[in-house]
């Protein structure tokens, strides 16, 4: 059985309390809300790993550290520096969206170094298979979808990424609309163009009963793509996204009746005043499956400083209840992300979500920051260094600059605020 199917039959799984004792819960309540759907645990049958972790209602807020290979940068060992990485500076998790050179060899790399969870976009594989077969990435079939579907899961990936809302209907929503950057989702756009070549449903809406047969198979959780999510401000929260939504939120129905564990992703391109709105649309039109969202960014015009334009709206999606972030790197919009982008793009999200979770009202959220400025009180400078998010920079930054007075920082030196009144209330 699938996790999710102990869960609908009240059983606990070892998997399950150790993953409450992770979150500070009881092991019946998180059994409770997986049932219902509010939580998944991607895991993968076939994947062994250290950190395996939960997303969902009420639980801390996940982190996603995009990798993989481009059709310009397909080095096997820059791939795995990343991997290794993002793990290093906090990643919940991982996704290989390589398009170049040997997916399956890369693939198998990936899983072997991860210690996180693994997800993939398949229709990525699907269309580099074709276009090497073929000489045309959207001469493929259905049949060639279940194929490499199957083939990943039983490599051990722990989710997948399918486009299923990308359909004859939404896409008639999208052409009414006429919005101003189109399809700007990788996978959403070679499924709109397949589409067109064909004349045909999207395979991964049409064959989704095999998709979830596949699924249930190595348990493996769906991931439910925005392939139609805004990639401009302009077009946040438009009828297209919303049309795909809605029938994302049926799909995941089905998903779940068949002990299949879903979680669906979301915007994108969004301004601060329609992220709450967002939320409140993908909890009801999926049940309260998990959020996982790409930023979201809040502004178009800061490339070079995206993951800040990202880590802005990610905070306050996950205030508002999204469950699981998915980074954007400095790199994003301009180029292959390069490894200092990939720790500067966890960092970023980590930090978001940590605000986020602040707002939840996480006790471990909480006390982090109550013990860091204990420590920042006490001018404990290796204990405020250790506690920061990133102690690696932290002590770089207190090493650069040393103070004449080792109690204080070179920013404010005899004139430290904490150590005038520290002075005061010893006089």
């Amino acid at each position: 059985m699938t996790q999710l199917e102990f869960a609908k039959k009240n059983i606990i799984t070892a998997l399950m309390r150790k993953l409450a004792a992770i979150e500070g819960i009881k092991p019946l309540k998180l059994m409770r809300l997986m049932r219902a759907g509010k939580v998944v645990i991607p895991l993968n049958i076939n994947h062994k790993i250290k950190k395996p972790c939960a997303v969902g209602a009420t639980l801390s807020t996940k982190v996603n550290a995009n990798i993989g290979t481009s059709t310009d940068e397909s080095r096997i060992s820059d791939e795995i520096g990343k991997l290794k990485c993002a793990i290093k500076h906090g990643a919940d998790a991982l996704m290989d969206l390589s398009v170049g050179g040997n997916l399956s060899k890369i693939r198998k790399e990936v899983l072997k170094y991860s210690t996180v969870p693994v997800g993939t976009v398949p229709v990525y594989e699907v269309a580099v298979r074709a276009a090497k077969k073929n000489n045309n990435f959207l001469k493929f079939s259905a049949e060639d979808v279940l194929s490499v579907l199957e083939e990943q899961a039983k490599q051990g990936v722990d989710f997948f990424t399918i486009h299923s809302g990308v359909t004859k209907k939404s896409l008639k929503v999208l052409e009414k609309q006429k919005r101003f950057m189109g399809v700007v989702s990788r996978g959403g756009a070679i499924i709109v163009s397949w589409m067109k070549l064909h004349k045909k449903e999207n395979p991964f809406y049409s064959h989704f009963d095999q998709i979830l047969d596949i699924a249930h198979k190595y348990d493996v959780t769906l991931s439910l793509g925005d392939g139609l999510r805004p990639g401009s401000i302009l077009d946040a929260t438009d009828k297209a996204q919303i049309a795909e939504l809605k029938i994302l939120g049926g799909l995941a129905k089905r998903a779940r009746d068949r002990g299949v564990s879903v979680m669906i992703e979301g915007p994108g391109h969004v301004p601060l005043n329609q992220i709450e709105k967002n939320i409140v649309l993908e909890k009801k039109y999926c049940s309260g499956a998990p959020f996982y969202v790409l930023g979201p960014l809040v502004t178009d015009v800061a490339p070079g400083y995206d993951h800040i334009t990202s880590a802005i709206g990610g905070a306050i999606a996950a205030s508002f209840g999204a469950d699981f972030l998915c980074y954007v790197t400095p790199a994003e919009h301009l180029r292959h992300p390069k490894i200092n982008d990939v720790r500067d793009g966890v960092i970023a999200s980590r930090i978001a979500a940590h605000a986020g979770d602040l707002v939840k009202r996480k006790k471990t959220a909480i006390e982090w920051d109550r013990n860091i400025s204990a420590a920042r009180k006490a001018r404990d400078w290796r204990k405020q260094i250790q506690l920061s998010i990133d102690p690696q920079k932290a002590r770089q930054y207190r090493l650069s600059s040393k103070p004449k007075l080792s109690k204080v920082c070179t920013m404010c030196g005899k004139y430290c605020s904490i150590k005038l009144m520290e002075d005061c209330l010893k006089a």
